[in-house]
C-alpha cells in the first residue's frame, strides 16, 4: 500500500528555497519523493541547494528569481510548469526580515522595502498558482507566516504586519478556492536559526531572555520543517485548510 505521505510524482514550488527554513522545506519535500523547484534571488546559493536536494534522486530545478518582481514571478512559474508539465504544491516561503529600526524612525522606504517582497511576493506567487491550479482541481498553497503574528514585535511592525497579512490572504484564497480541490494553509515558526537570525538569535541577550521562554528548550532549525511539509503538499492533508500551524517549541504557550 503506497504512503499517503508519498509525494512521488508531485511537484512542488519553493520559494526562498535555497537556505534556511525553505531549504528544510525543499529537502524533506525531495526525501519524500517530490520533484521540486527552488526560487531564490542568489544563484550560488540556489546552485548549492540544487546539489543538496538532487541526493534524494528525483528532478529538481533552481530558478534565479526576485519575488518581490511581478513579472520575474509569472516568468517563473510559466518556467517551472514548462519543466515539470504541472505543479501540485507551491510554498511562498521568501522573506526579508525587520532591520531593528524604531518604529517612530522607520522610514517609508524600510516599511515598503518587507511587504514588496514578504507581501505582494506571496500575492503574486499564489495568484500564479491558483490560475494554473483551478482548471486542474487541486492543489496545496502554503505560506510561511511567523508567531510574531501573535505577539507585539516592537521594531519590526512592519515584518509582523506582513506575517499577519498573509495569514488572511491564505484564508480567503481558502474560502474562495476550496471549491477548487485548492487547499491553502500558514505555517508559522517560532525563533529558527537560519542567515536571517543568525546575527543574533545565538548572542547572550537571546540566549537568557528568549531561550528559557522555549518549553522544547532549543532554537528551531530547518529541518524542523520538512515533515510539515511533507504533509501539507501530500494526500495526507486533503482535508486540511485554512489553518495556521504554529510550531515553535512551544514558545507561544509560555
Amino acid at each position: 500500500m503506497t504512503s499517503s505521505f508519498d509525494l512521488t510524482g508531485k511537484v512542488a514550488v519553493v520559494t526562498g528555497g535555497n537556505n534556511g527554513i525553505g531549504l528544510g522545506m525543499a529537502d524533506g519535500l525531495a526525501a519524500a519523493g517530490a520533484h521540486v523547484a527552488i526560487w531564490g534571488r542568489n544563484e550560488a546559493r540556489n546552485a548549492e541547494a540544487l546539489e543538496t536536494i538532487a541526493s534524494h534522486g528525483g528532478r529538481s530545478v533552481a530558478l534565479r528569481v526576485d519575488v518581490g518582481e511581478e513579472d520575474e514571478v509569472v516568468d517563473a512559474f510559466a518556467a517551472t510548469v514548462d519543466a515539470f508539465g504541472h505543479v501540485d504544491a507551491v510554498f511562498a516561503n521568501a522573506g526579508v526580515g525587520a532591520g531593528g529600526t524604531p518604529f517612530a524612525d522607520m522610514t517609508t522606504e524600510e516599511w515598503r522595502h518587507i511587504f514588496r517582497v514578504n507581501m505582494d511576493g506571496a500575492f503574486w506567487t499564489f495568484r500564479e498558482a491558483v490560475k494554473h491550479m483551478k482548471p486542474r482541481g487541486s492543489g496545496s498553497l502554503v505560506v510561511t507566516s511567523s508567531v510574531s503574528a501573535d505577539a507585539g514585535f516592537p521594531r519590526g511592525e512592519h515584518y509582523a504586519a506582513t506575517k499577519a497579512g498573509v495569514r488572511a490572504l491564505i484564508q480567503g484564497i481558502a474560502v474562495e478556492y476550496g471549491r477548487y480541490g485548492i487547499r491553502a494553509n500558514a505555517i508559522a515558526p517560532g525563533w529558527v536559526v537560519t542567515g536571517m537570525t543568525d546575527g543574533f538569535i545565538e548572542g547572550d541577550r537571546f540566549e537568557s531572555n528568549v531561550k528559557p521562554r522555549i518549553p522544547l528548550g532549543r532554537w528551531g532549525r530547518p529541518e524542523d520543517f520538512a515533515g510539515i511539509a511533507v504533509y501539507l503538499a501530500s494526500d495526507a492533508s486533503v482535508w486540511h485548510t485554512g489553518d495556521t500551524i504554529t510550531i515553535d517549541g512551544g514558545y507561544l504557550m509560555k
